[in-house]
């Protein structure tokens, strides 16, 4: 969320930070306009009456020091008026504030200055590229169809089981999707510095609403309902990514500034409606309801920002490096940035039969957009700091579905097998995945 009084006393400039977006994004700025002319107006008057209370305790105690009783009671009482004035004034300017915070909820992040001008993904610039595109001598296969001839992906049991947008696994392809999230927390754990956390898979709307899920997004979640609940006051919703509960678990929290970076990595399955998205990716893995991802999550003091989002970049990475998936690094443009996002890389990995890359990490800083909603602080040194708000990042590190097509679609062979990248073959068993009998 955005700073309320920052917004209230620089309204143009943030409406200008937000166009950059999109006018949608500006636009939501208009109903906090109204709402802040009224705040300002409270604060002239109370600091105007504040003033006067000043001035009438002053002559008080003239008044005591000189004995003149009745001048002394009529300042008294006009104390007391103020006081009265000031006090409901108080109480107004605080449910402005309440309104102001609600107002400001889904309006998205600003843009860092450094990010650049577009509309949408065909703005974004192309920072780096790794590795060559497999050249295959025969037309490559889409996952879904290597998937289902290899026996390991089944879409029809899963319809039957579930609806559309799940998928079964079978054997080694259950294998390889276990080895892949187990490769990444090894790394991430074992190389990078990250704490491994198995968090809960069901949170409340508070922690939906500290990371910004809630309330722009509902619409996207999967929402529990108790049926000893009428008035769902107990509804849990299904974490879309673990940044959710990651980031979080330090919500209404101070932390050290010794402590910082912290740094949290946690496998979990994610879930989401994909509202919206009828009709794209329909078939495959692509866009499921529900998928594994290995998340990354760090928290740093704000001058450190810029520096963490390259690291934490680097290590998500590292991850398709290590299996030797040519990919390439996008940064995401003002239009095409995620809601609570100030600076965004895309991790693109290339489909050879879409012919095209396609997302299988994000990468951001949301600076202290989340950590203001979640009230997550730290001390700087010294006994007698403020505490600050921290600035929070989180990657993807990786999609593990993604990642799985990647495998499948760039290791594919002409026979229809598929080789393993080498760092898996100890998780998995095996060399290569062939056609059943």
């Amino acid at each position: 969320m955005l700073d309320a009084r920052y917004v209230a006393e620089h309204l143009e400039e943030v409406r200008q930070a937000l166009t950059r977006r999109s006018a949608a994004a500006a636009e939501s700025l208009d109903a906090i306009a109204q709402v802040s002319a009224r705040r300002r107006e409270l604060i002239v008057r109370t600091e105007e009456l504040q003033a006067r209370r000043n001035t009438a305790n002053q002559e008080m105690s003239q008044l005591a020091k000189g004995g003149d009783k009745e001048a002394f009671a009529a300042r008294r009482d006009e104390l007391k008026t103020l006081s009265g004035e000031i006090k409901e004034l108080e109480t107004k300017l605080h449910a402005v504030a309440e309104e102001m915070n609600e107002l400001l909820l889904p309006v998205p992040n600003t843009p860092l200055a450094s990010v650049p001008d577009g509309k949408g993904e065909e703005d974004n610039p192309e920072i780096r590229v790794w590795g060559q595109k497999p050249d295959f001598d025969f037309t490559p296969q889409s996952h879904d169809e290597l998937g289902e001839a290899l026996g390991i992906l089944d879409f029809e049991r899963a319809a039957k089981l579930s609806g559309s947008r799940f998928s079964v696994l079978y054997g080694l392809g259950s294998r390889l999707e276990r080895a892949l999230s187990a490769f990444m927390l090894d790394l991430h754990t074992g190389e990078h510095g990250y704490r491994e956390v198995h968090p809960p898979y069901l949170v409340n709307s508070k922690t939906m609403t500290g990371t910004g899920q809630l309330p722009k997004f509902e619409h996207d979640a999967f929402k529990t309902a108790r049926t000893d609940d009428p008035d769902d006051q107990g509804a849990l919703y299904l974490i879309p990514t673990a940044e959710v509960p990651l980031t979080n678990l330090h919500a209404d929290e101070i932390l050290d500034v010794a402590d910082l970076p912290v740094a949290y990595t946690a496998y979990t399955p994610c879930f989401r409606s994909e509202a919206g998205s009828y009709g794209k990716d329909v078939r495959g893995l692509i866009r499921q309801h529900q998928f594994d991802k290995v998340e990354l999550v760090r928290f740093c003091a704000p001058e450190d920002s810029l520096a963490e989002l390259e690291l934490l970049t680097g290590h998500a990475e590292q991850v398709l490096q290590r299996l030797g998936l040519h990919y390439r690094v996008v940064e995401l443009c003002a239009g095409d940035l995620g809601g609570s996002a100030a600076k965004t890389y895309d991790l693109e990995v290339w489909l050879p039969s879409q012919n095209a890359y396609r997302e299988i990490s994000s990468c951001s800083t949301f600076v202290d957009y989340q950590a203001r909603r979640a009230k997550i602080r730290y001390r700087p040194e010294g006994k007698k700091a403020k505490p600050r708000l921290v600035h929070t990042l989180n990657g993807s590190a990786l999609a593990v579905g993604r990642t799985f097509v990647a495998i499948l679609e760039q290791f594919q062979q002409k026979d229809g097998s598929v080789s393993i990248p080498e760092v898996l073959r100890t998780f998995v068993g095996a060399d290569r995945i062939s056609h059943p009998g």
